[in-house]
């Protein structure tokens, strides 16, 4: 079995500023610190000998191509993506950095989910891409509007019962 994997389906380029800093700071730890401390440890490992039973060696390897697999993705993502600051045109609308309460129609269970881009999801936060099909479905709606969402366990109706901006 080969190690060709197709490629990730394009996403939105857009994404917050504070996302956006904080890809430019991994980037910059990854090729300014982490990866010279691996290639050391690597070279130390390297110079104990046998490669084939070195089990340090072999880590810090696999460590290596990680770094180097990650510095290469964002090396050509954070150029390409477009920062969004400040507020839309209509801020009574959904777009993208709003923040969003929901209420499920058939459960009545609110939440709240900040719309950003597919770099800074963060589930547990609350924080889903523009590309997901919740997101998707609630772009444009205003407070009490309704809509349908085509999520994993089927379409379900929500209602939007709070919109607001950052800024």
């Amino acid at each position: 079995m080969g190690r060709w994997r197709p490629p990730p389906e394009k996403s939105t380029p857009l994404i917050t500023r504070g996302g956006h800093d904080r890809l430019k700071r991994e980037l910059d730890e990854l090729w300014r610190v982490k990866r010279p401390e691996v290639v050391q440890a690597l070279a130390a490992a390297a110079a104990e000998g046998d490669r084939s039973e070195n089990a340090e060696y072999t880590y810090r390897k696999k460590q290596l191509g990680e770094i180097d697999r990650r510095v290469r993705y964002l090396s050509k993502r954070v150029p390409a993506l477009k920062v969004v600051d400040g507020l839309p045109s209509d801020p009574g609308a959904v777009f993208f950095g709003a923040r969003v309460e929901v209420e499920r129609v058939d459960t009545g269970e609110c939440k709240a989910y900040r719309i950003v881009g597919p770099d800074e999801t963060d589930a547990p936060r609350g924080w889903i891409s523009i590309d997901s099909p919740l997101a998707r479905a609630m772009l444009k709606k205003r407070v009490d509007d309704g809509f349908v969402a085509e999520l994993p366990a089927g379409p379900t109706r929500f209602t939007i019962v709070d919109v607001a901006y950052d800024g």
